[in-house]
Formats: structure tokens, C-alpha cells, sequence
């Protein structure tokens, strides 16, 4: 004969154990509900979130151990806050009575999820964190593929040969003997001939210049009138 426990019930299922603290946090709720007073709305909103902590419990256990994704906590400020992560976070709605799932992104800050409902929020929470794990585990998987260099061989697919060459051919070397070079004595001789006719140009033009000079000194001497 099977021993019962006072959990269970006529037909042997068993339920879960009332949870004490999860009654008066919903007592604390509809007081404040009833009561038209800003401390014991703020009091509602604490009580709320305390309240979906609670139920994300068994969901922060099943995490992996090595993931430090998330940094489940409750702010106690004039806005009070449960962050999932650094850019993930839930609130109270304006009617502190619905839940709000917000991330911040680069473009702004979007809702994922909304709902008066914790079991509802709980559900938008997880897939959140799934979408998580799965990239992260995507990002890891990235970072550790090896790279392969271009300068060892090629593996053979089943779809290519294994007599088929698929590196590039490198290009064509010239043929024929290399162009000659501009050799030493060709530069000096060049040289030499721009060095002479510099120096005759220098002379032709100081030639001149004695012609003018000579010229004009005669036509000086026969403008001049005799002495006396």
C-alpha cells in the first residue's frame, strides 16, 4: 500500500508545495491596488517583480554553469527594474499591472513582450535566453574554425579529380636574354657633348656681345665733334 503525502490528493498527482512568501507579495499587490498612494504602488511594482523572480527560479537553474550571459537582479529604485541581462530588463507599465520585457539596442530601446501575466512573461524571458545561448554558442563556434593557409595542398572533394590541378598557374617567365643595360661610357660620352656645347654657346654669345660693344663705340667716336 502506497504511503500518501499531504500534497497529494485523492487521485494520487501530486501539486506543489503553497509558497508562503508568494501569498503575501500578492496581498501586498492588492492592497496597493486598492490603496491610491504612490509609496504603496511602487511597493505593487516590487512586489510584482518579486513575484516573476520567483518564478524564473527553476528557469536560472537549468543555465549551463560555464555561461555568464546573464546577471539576473532587481533594482530598487523610483523605477523599479529586473534585469535579465546588461541590455534586458522588465518593468511595470503605466497601469502598474503589465508586464513589460524591453531591450536596448543600437537603434533604441524596442518591447519584446508584454503581458499581466507571469507565466506569459516567464515564456518571453526564456526564448530570450535561448536566443542567447544559441548566439553565443554560434560566435564560438566562429572564432574557433581553423584557418587555412593558401600555400599548403588542397584537399580532393569528391567532385574534383585527383588529377585536375586546381591552383592557378603562375605567369609565364619573359623569354629571350634581358634587355642591355645603358652602359657607363655612353652616359660619360653624353655628358662630354652637353658639357662642350655649353661652353660654345657661353663663347658665341661673349663674341657677341664684343661685336655690340665695338659697334657702339665707333658710332659714339663719329658722333662726337673733333676737339679744337
Amino acid at each position: 500500500m502506497a504511503l500518501r503525502t499531504p500534497n497529494d490528493d485523492d487521485d494520487g498527482t501530486s501539486h506543489p508545495s503553497p509558497d508562503f512568501r508568494a501569498a503575501v507579495r500578492r496581498a501586498r499587490v492588492e492592497e496597493a491596488e486598492r490603496a491610491d498612494v504612490v509609496s504603496d504602488l511602487r511597493g505593487a511594482e516590487l512586489a510584482r517583480l518579486e513575484l516573476l523572480l520567483d518564478a524564473l527560479e527553476p528557469v536560472l537553474a537549468q543555465l549551463p554553469a560555464d555561461v555568464d550571459l546573464f546577471d539576473v537582479g532587481l533594482t530598487h529604485g523610483l523605477r523599479p527594474r529586473l534585469f535579465i541581462d546588461m541590455i534586458a530588463f522588465v518593468d511595470m507599465g503605466h497601469d502598474k499591472r503589465h508586464y513589460r520585457f524591453v531591450q536596448d539596442t543600437r537603434h533604441g530601446r524596442i518591447i519584446l513582450a508584454t503581458s499581466e501575466g507571469v507565466d506569459a512573461t516567464v515564456e518571453a524571458i526564456m526564448d530570450y535566453m535561448a536566443r542567447r545561448l544559441v548566439d553565443r554558442e554560434k560566435a564560438l563556434a566562429s572564432a574557433a574554425m581553423p584557418v587555412r593557409s593558401n600555400e599548403g595542398p588542397m584537399p580532393h572533394n569528391e567532385g574534383i579529380s585527383p588529377q585536375m590541378d586546381v591552383t592557378p598557374p603562375l605567369p609565364a617567365e619573359p623569354s629571350g636574354p634581358p634587355p642591355r643595360q645603358r652602359r657607363p661610357r655612353r652616359r660619360l660620352l653624353s655628358w662630354l657633348v652637353g658639357v662642350v656645347i655649353d661652353y660654345l654657346g657661353l663663347i658665341a654669345l661673349c663674341v657677341i656681345v664684343w661685336f655690340v660693344i665695338r659697334a657702339i663705340g665707333q658710332h659714339w667716336q663719329d658722333w662726337m665733334p673733333p676737339p679744337r
